[in-house]
């Protein structure tokens, strides 16, 4: 596969940022490693990160470009610092980088496929809320969702669960609006009315403190009527466990068949 770092200027954002893309290679000589590419332009998965990483975290902390490159399936991993993929209220426009300018420039810059259904999201804890958040104000962009160990239930983790380490974190990204109900609430989401329903993978460890918000967002998902897959198996809120699941999204994801390396 190809990995290209990337790094570039956001009106959205109005600074510089980065991203990071792993795009389909068809390979026959690598030692261990078997490139494939699909017909036509690949499919594309938007792979997010958690609140304390940034875009080469995937990369660092897991084989992720091992295990696509058997599927030509390109990653874009978008940085977004500690922004819950939102709007923030004293921070940067980060929801309208993410879902506006992002495959904006994707597109224009990388032969990718822009139909519904090759294009897919996914992320852990910060990047699983993102993922869902995305998926499900914007259905008709997306053929699947996952979430791995998402922090699903904002509005209660604002209440319940400030963090010590950055305790006016809630206030910077939300200000003074109420989540609860709104276009930034999961639970709220699943019940509005929607002419497409992309397929949804919700993942959590039973050693997570998040594995309550998991199982909960789940029984309201397929209450309201989405195909949902659920995985609540041992492990915790760690990269061992992403490792692991995020092969399970990947063959889960309903990928149009690669084309072998010739």
């Amino acid at each position: 596969m190809a990995h290209l770092r990337v790094d570039f200027f956001s009106d959205a954002l109005s600074l510089s940022t980065s991203m990071t893309v792993l795009l389909p290679q068809r390979t026959t000589t690598q030692v261990g490693l078997t490139g494939r590419t699909t017909e036509g332009p690949p499919p594309v998965l938007y792979l997010l990160h958690g609140l304390s990483d940034d875009d080469t975290i995937w990369l660092r902390r897991t084989s992720i470009e091992r295990y696509v490159a058997p599927l030509g399936l390109a990653v874009v991993m978008p940085q977004v610092h500690r922004s819950f993929y939102t709007d923030q209220a004293y921070g940067g426009s980060y929801w309208t980088f993410l879902t506006e300018e992002l495959p904006a420039l994707v597109g224009s810059w990388f032969q990718v496929s822009q139909r519904r259904a090759d294009t897919f999201v996914a992320g852990l804890s910060m990047g699983g809320y993102g993922a869902l958040k995305w998926a499900l104000r914007q259905p008709e962009r997306f053929a699947a969702a996952a979430s791995l160990s998402g922090a699903v239930h904002v509005a209660g983790l604002r209440t319940r669960r400030e963090r010590p380490e950055d305790p006016r974190l809630f206030d910077r990204v939300f200000g003074d609006r109420e989540v609860a109900g709104g276009p930034d609430d999961l639970l709220h989401l699943i019940g509005q009315p929607a002419a497409v329903r992309p397929p949804l993978y919700v993942c959590c460890g039973t050693e997570d403190p998040l594995i309550d918000d998991n199982r909960a967002l789940v029984e309201r998902s397929r209450a309201a009527g989405f195909d949902v897959t659920s995985d609540f198996g041992p492990g915790a809120h760690d990269w061992a466990y992403w490792d692991a699941t995020i092969q399970d999204v990947l063959a889960w994801l309903p990928l149009e068949g690669a084309t072998p390396a010739s």
